[in-house]
């Protein structure tokens, strides 16, 4: 059984244990091949895959922001803050286990939120082919499903849940599934107020 969120919609994280609510896995899984539509449909397109980043913008209780994501070798650290880490960067969409942030969940009084994103770093804004999931999992509880069930956007960068802290007793996740020019665009929508540059992995 599994919690498939829809749009808009706020669940909270069941606190199993005396501790914390253990280690939050999200999961993100894509089709990185190109569908093809004939012949001049792959000449067109280079028969061009693509390569989704997963990543998040978090806040700490304490006034640190930042981001953990492949972009600028920022993979973050589990158990000091910001208490996240991207396990590694697929870049084709083929590795079974796709790409995973791990969320240190016994930290939760440290977090204010933390706002979980996918962006294309290469290849086509065809948010349709790339069929993208994520998954919420974590221990003695129902994993929550979120599905990238809108796609009519040529913006490259997608703002996927909302993680917010519930009066230190627990996380409440909100699908948000909603398209932006880049993350600056994705800063400014959240009021996350961070300064933004250009890179590359």
């Amino acid at each position: 059984m599994a919690i498939n969120l829809q749009k808009g919609q706020k669940v909270n994280l069941e606190k199993k244990t005396s501790t914390g609510l253990g280690e939050i896995l999200v999961n993100l899984n894509w089709n990185s091949r190109p569908v093809k539509k004939g012949f001049l449909s792959g000449l067109l397109s280079g028969n061009q895959g693509i390569d989704l980043d997963l990543g998040c913008l978090y806040e700490l209780k304490n006034g640190e922001k930042g981001a953990v994501q492949a972009l600028g070798n920022a993979f973050g650290t589990l158990n000091r803050a910001p208490y996240i880490m991207l396990d590694g960067d697929d870049r084709t969409g083929a590795a079974a286990a796709g790409e995973n942030l791990r969320i240190n969940g016994d930290k939760l009084c440290e977090f204010k939120r933390i706002l979980v994103y996918t962006f294309i770093y290469e290849g086509v804004a065809n948010w349709q082919q790339a069929d993208a999931i994520v998954t919420i999992k974590y221990p003695g509880a129902e994993d929550i499903i979120v599905k990238m069930d809108s796609y009519n956007s040529s913006n490259i960068m997608c703002g996927l849940a909302l993680f917010e802290n519930q009066k230190d007793q627990t996380f409440s996740v909100e699908k948000i599934v909603q398209f932006y020019q880049g993350h600056q665009a994705l800063d400014q929508a959240f009021n996350w107020g961070m300064r933004w540059k250009a890179g590359r992995k």
